[in-house]
């Protein structure tokens, strides 16, 4: 057991870990002070949860992703919607398969939410060395989640407007393999962030909440089924 303490100087501390008799354990890596509204917590998958998804992801059509004329290295599929970035327009996506239905009710639960209110998913793969630049989410969606799969990965936030950016303004903080993050408020609309390029190959499943009054709170919200999932 142990417990997280605000050092005071913009990170976080723990009590010496232990186990439930008091023997010691190895000490946790410290968390970067992280934005407002930004939730991260490691382990939220098991290593035979994670093995699953992957044999799923596997089999998934991934396509490279397009922006306009630029094509991205990494590979995605999108459900429930995707967003055309030609004419800048969300548009109904392919249902959800019922494999990931068990995965959106976790994630769901995890966040507070019913599974129907994480309206869209997209499956994205990271060849070695694949980097995504800074962005902010498409405003038709609100709260954003992510889980990892396969290796770390570093996501890099920093304040946005960005108004002289400096590495200084940067906050880091490494996406371990089976957790999740979800950004709310401040992180969502008050911050960028990026993926470093990935050292190995990783895969990500985000999930999204319709903003209200956008364009996603009309997307189709059925799957192919809501009660089976191949992680439940």
């Amino acid at each position: 057991m142990c417990a997280w303490h605000d050092s005071g100087h913009g990170a976080l501390t723990q009590d010496e870990p232990t186990d439930l008799f008091g023997a010691p354990l190895a000490p946790r890596p410290l968390l970067p002070r992280l934005p407002e509204g930004l939730v991260y917590q490691p382990e939220f998958l098991s290593t035979a949860d994670e093995s699953a998804l992957i044999e799923l992801v596997r089999n998934l059509p991934l396509a490279q992703a397009t922006y306009k004329s630029y094509t991205a290295r990494r590979r995605v599929v999108s459900f429930g919607g995707s967003f055309d970035y030609d004419t800048n327009q969300l548009r109904p996506g392919r249902p959800l398969p019922a494999t990931l239905a068990g995965l959106r009710a976790r994630v769901a639960a995890w966040m507070g939410v019913a599974p129907t209110a994480l309206v869209q998913a997209l499956v994205a793969e990271y060849e070695p060395g694949t980097p995504l630049g800074w962005h902010r989410d498409v405003p038709d969606f609100e709260d954003v989640a992510g889980v990892s799969l396969g290796t770390p990965a570093t996501l890099r936030f920093r304040p946005y407007p960005p108004v002289e950016p400096k590495r200084a303004d940067v906050v880091r903080l490494v996406a371990a393999p089976r957790s999740i993050y979800v950004l709310r408020g401040a992180a969502r609309w008050g911050w960028q962030h990026s993926v470093a390029p990935t050292p190995e190959l990783r895969w990500s499943i985000t999930w999204r909440t319709a903003r209200a009054g956008s364009r996603a709170a009309s997307l189709d919200q059925q799957d192919e089924s809501a009660e089976r999932g191949a992680v439940g």
